[in-house]
């Protein structure tokens, strides 16, 4: 554990500091108008590409996609991002539809309550419900925590770090959640890629998935030959 903290101490307190920071913004004021603010930055043609794109980090489809990679490269990683994924993802199933069910999105809001037109960019799929937390947010954070804690590379660890942050803003850039939304969103995410990795890393009980499919199957066929 020494080492785990040695290599993402720096990162985690990063986190923990924006989470603060946030915090403090959403209860200085309300989720409408701090969106109000934020759509303010929304129209520059570049920028709502790049947005647009980035955002689908954060689809679930994403991270089984770089689950099955890593099954030919590491299967302990491999089922560290998935059971972390879907953990984080069952949670936030659970608050979007059974808790939270009734929570408008922001196009919603500003559409039919508070009769102001928000800047979207083209090509935006506009949803109306189920806004209560970011599920994208969940996704991107559970994903590349996940990455960043097995990763070695300081690089990587960036990279990771700041991919996870841009496709969870995304989500408020392109009207889709509040920014509370992406905020417990992010948090369920990480919290999800802590807790496995201590359960997947802090052990050695996991040590035999340290192997790939391809070497896993070959030897499992040269045993019953």
């Amino acid at each position: 554990m020494k080492h785990f903290i040695k290599h993402n101490i720096f990162y985690i307190l990063i986190y923990l500091g924006i989470l603060c920071f946030v915090g403090y913004e959403l209860l200085q004021a309300g989720k409408v108008d701090i969106h109000r603010a934020m759509n303010t930055y929304v129209g520059n043609p570049l920028i709502d590409a790049f947005f647009s794109f980035i955002t689908h980090l954060g689809d679930g489809i994403f991270a089984f996609l770089v689950a099955i990679v890593f099954l030919f490269f590491n299967i302990r990683k491999s089922v560290y991002i998935i059971i972390s994924y879907m953990g984080a993802a069952v949670v936030s199933s659970i608050l979007k539809h059974l808790v939270f069910p009734h929570i408008y999105r922001p196009h919603f809001v500003f559409q039919y309550y508070v009769r102001e037109e928000l800047k979207i960019p083209a090509d935006t799929d506009i949803l109306g419900f189920n806004s209560f937390p970011s599920g994208h947010a969940l996704s991107a954070f559970a994903l590349f925590f996940c990455l960043l804690f097995v990763s070695r590379s300081h690089f990587l660890k960036i990279l990771f770090f700041i991919l996870a942050i841009l496709a969870a803003y995304s989500r408020v850039y392109l009207s889709q959640h509040w920014l509370i939304d992406i905020y417990v969103g992010s948090i369920i995410g990480f919290c999800f890629a802590l807790l496995f990795y201590v359960v997947f890393y802090h052990t050695q009980k996991w040590q035999y998935l340290n192997t790939t499919l391809p070497l896993l199957l070959s030897q499992r066929k040269t045993k019953r030959v």
